[in-house]
Formats: structure tokens, C-alpha cells, sequence
């Protein structure tokens, strides 16, 4: 008898066992055909994001039109996204001009500009005199900025050249948002339910539209900042690296520092090695800038709203950059905020979400 019952304890046992092996198994090999599928399908993902990105700041500058008791109400919905749409275009098509104006630039330059490249690591040696500068020498000889460049405008071209496909999905988005509501509360005919759902998208959009809005505007002030100081100390191409620093700025993290390197490194580059006081002077007040935005400003502004663990963004920031490049680092908090909020809500993934949470706090309201 107490065989037979240690028999039927221990195939018990096996059966959840071998039961949570296959749910595990099935956990993984879904993470694995996701990823799969946005690595495969990263050409028609990102132009999508991206417009559903300008779609979120054109939002933005509708509702603060809307601020206005007679704009709100005497001009159309129609209009007021005509608008903010030409406005956004205009602006993004003057910037993508002085970008790619500065990249040509900038090539046509290269060859100087590895030549005085030379002369620093020249100077680094027998300043030095240690293998270290020798070794040095040796890894900035085997750079040829000239090759640089002109990936660098390849890689603007290409991305310019998917311009098309953001608009029409662009266009799609803002045709389709009208009647979203209707159709969704024909999905979810059940009033709780339907309340519940749009509860989630509301709260989604809340928060990536705060992220993104304080986010742009840290990172134009920034890159303001950062180009009014290049042009003091007398940086080449001190819009285009104003630029890179409004974009890697939304690089969480690592982003802020990269920024503050690359210029400080052209005025190393640019000076030839006989005079450090414009890398110094670059390197110490684009350096403050990022430090009081970063540190001061932007806690200020966001506050606890993301709900993010620190260690959970620099993994999403690893994941999805290994996945998209530059543009998956851009993107991976939003999509980590989106991914707390979803799993919040559904009771099999809430605990998934407090792990990625900041301290271990998110709302109770779940679905089935």
C-alpha cells in the first residue's frame, strides 16, 4: 500500500515536472521565433515604428494647439493634423538636407582630416615613448576616415531611402485612428472588457506620449546647447554633430556619453594634435550640458512615470540593439514601457512585469 502510494507521488511528481519542462520549452522557443521574425521582417517593422513614432509627436503638437479654447473649438480635427504634419515634414526635410550636406562635407574632408589624424598619433608616440604609443599609432593608422564617411553617407542614404514607406504608413495611421474606438468596441462587445482594454491603450499612450514629448525636448535643448558651444570653440560640422547629439540622446544610458565623445574627438582630429584646448574645452562644457540635462533636468520632468528598472533598461538597450541596430537602442525603452504595461494586465505575465518594474510596484488591475 505505501508503495503503491510512493508510485503514485512519484508519477505525480514527473508529470508536473516533465509539464513545467514543456511550458518553459514553449516559453523559449516563442521568445525565439519573435525575435526571429523582427530580425526577417526588420524592413517593413521599422519604417512602421518610425511612423507610428511621428505619428505620437504630431498627436503631441495637435492637443497643445487644442490648449486653445478657439482652436479646439472652430478648427477641424482635420485640419489641425494637416498642420502639425506639414510642420513636422517641413522640419525633418530641412534637417535631413543640412544633414546629409554635412556628411558630404565632411567626406570631401576626410583625407585632411587623416592626416592630422596621423600627426596625433605621431605626437601620442614620442610623447609617450612607450609601446603603448606605438600601439596607439599602429590602430590609428589602420583607420581611414575616408572609408568612414562614405559609409556614413551610405548608411543616411538608406535610411533616407525608406522616407516613402514611413509616410504611407504615416498616412494609414492617421486615416485609421479616427475609427479605431468604433472598431474596437466591436471587438470587445462585453462594456468591461471593452473598458479594460481601452483603459491599457490609454494608459500606453499616456506614458509613451510624456516620454516621448519631454524626451524630444531634453534632447533639442541639448543639442541646442551642444551646437552654440561647438561654434564658440570653432568645430567643424558643429550642426551635424548637434544632431547626432539630439539623436543619441535618446539613447538611454550609454547615448549621452557617446555624444559628448565624438565631437570632443573631431576637435582632437581637426586641430591636428597641435593645440588639446579645444578637445578639452568640448570635452568639459558639452560634458556639463549632458550632466545637467541628464541629471537635474530630465528626473525633473519624467519623474517615476516610466517604472523601469535601471538594470532592465540597459538589458532592453543590449537586446533590442543587437536586434535593430541603432534605431532598436532609440526604441527600446518605449517598447519596454509598453511590454510593463501589457504584462501588467494580464495575470499569467504579472509577475514578469514587476521583475522589469522599477521597485516591484505596478497597478493590480488585471485581465483574464
Amino acid at each position: 500500500m505505501v508503495k503503491q502510494e510512493f508510485l503514485r507521488t512519484f508519477k505525480e511528481t514527473l508529470l508536473k515536472s516533465s509539464m513545467k519542462l514543456q511550458k518553459i520549452g514553449l516559453i523559449f522557443f516563442i521568445i525565439f521565433c519573435v525575435i526571429t521574425l523582427l530580425i526577417i521582417g526588420k524592413g517593413i517593422m521599422l519604417p512602421l515604428i518610425l511612423a507610428t513614432f511621428l505619428w505620437f509627436i504630431i498627436k503631441e503638437i495637435r492637443e497643445f494647439m487644442d490648449k486653445s479654447s478657439w482652436v479646439k473649438n472652430k478648427v477641424p480635427r482635420g485640419v489641425k493634423t494637416g498642420i502639425a504634419s506639414i510642420f513636422i515634414l517641413f522640419v525633418i526635410g530641412l534637417i535631413s538636407n543640412l544633414i546629409i550636406s554635412n556628411v558630404q562635407d565632411l567626406y570631401n574632408e576626410a583625407p585632411n582630416y587623416q592626416e592630422n589624424l596621423e600627426k596625433v598619433a605621431n605626437q601620442l608616440e614620442s610623447s609617450f615613448g612607450l609601446n603603448i604609443g606605438e600601439n596607439l599609432n599602429n590602430f590609428i593608422g589602420d583607420i581611414d576616415l575616408t572609408s568612414i564617411g562614405k559609409n556614413l553617407l551610405d548608411s543616411f542614404s538608406e535610411l533616407f531611402s525608406s522616407t516613402f514607406m514611413i509616410l504611407l504608413y504615416l498616412i494609414f495611421i492617421l486615416l485609421e485612428e479616427t475609427s479605431f474606438v468604433k472598431k474596437l468596441k466591436a471587438v470587445y462587445e462585453k462594456p468591461n472588457e471593452f473598458h479594460e482594454v481601452n483603459e491599457l491603450l490609454i494608459e500606453i499612450d499616456q506614458s509613451l506620449s510624456k516620454y516621448i514629448s519631454i524626451k524630444t525636448l531634453l534632447s533639442l535643448i541639448t543639442a541646442v546647447c551642444s551646437f552654440a558651444v561647438l561654434k564658440l570653440i570653432g568645430i567643424d560640422f558643429a550642426f551635424f554633430w548637434a544632431a547626432c547629439i539630439f539623436i543619441l540622446n535618446f539613447i538611454p544610458s550609454i547615448g549621452s556619453l557617446i555624444a559628448t565623445l565624438f565631437p570632443a574627438l573631431m576637435a582632437l582630429v581637426q586641430y591636428g594634435g597641435s593645440d588639446f584646448t579645444p578637445f578639452i574645452l568640448v570635452l568639459v562644457f558639452v560634458g556639463i550640458i549632458q550632466l545637467l540635462v541628464g541629471n537635474f533636468l530630465e528626473p525633473k520632468m519624467m519623474g517615476n512615470s516610466l517604472n523601469i528598472s535601471s538594470l532592465v533598461v540597459i538589458l532592453s538597450l543590449s537586446v533590442w540593439g543587437a536586434i535593430w541596430g541603432i534605431i532598436g537602442m532609440i526604441l527600446s525603452v518605449p517598447i519596454t514601457v509598453m511590454m510593463i504595461l501589457i504584462f501588467s494586465k494580464i495575470k499569467g505575465t504579472r509577475n514578469v512585469a514587476i521583475l522589469l518594474s522599477e521597485k516591484g510596484i505596478i497597478k493590480s488591475t488585471e485581465t483574464k
